[in-house]
């Protein structure tokens, strides 16, 4: 059985930002994930990207596809 995944609004979401709290989340397609331990979003900042926010939209610019977030932990969803 699959546990439920918390659901966050994105004032929540902003303040995981890798600033105002330790934690440092991002937003893809609905889900939250984790990228604290990542050495690439160190300070809330992956490159002209910002931890904390919806980033579905900006990853059609970005070098990379979906598949990046599969190496993180789904920790929650965003409410819409």
């Amino acid at each position: 059985m699959e546990k439920e995944l918390p659901t966050y609004t994105k004032s929540q979401l902003a303040l995981r930002n890798g600033q105002d709290k330790e934690q440092i989340w991002v937003a893809y397609q609905g889900l939250i994930y984790d990228v604290t331990r990542s050495r690439l979003w160190r300070n809330g900042k992956h490159y002209e990207h910002w931890a904390g926010q919806d980033l579905t939209a900006e990853l059609a610019d970005a070098p990379h596809n979906q598949n990046v977030f599969d190496k993180y932990e789904v920790i929650g969803k965003l409410s819409s």
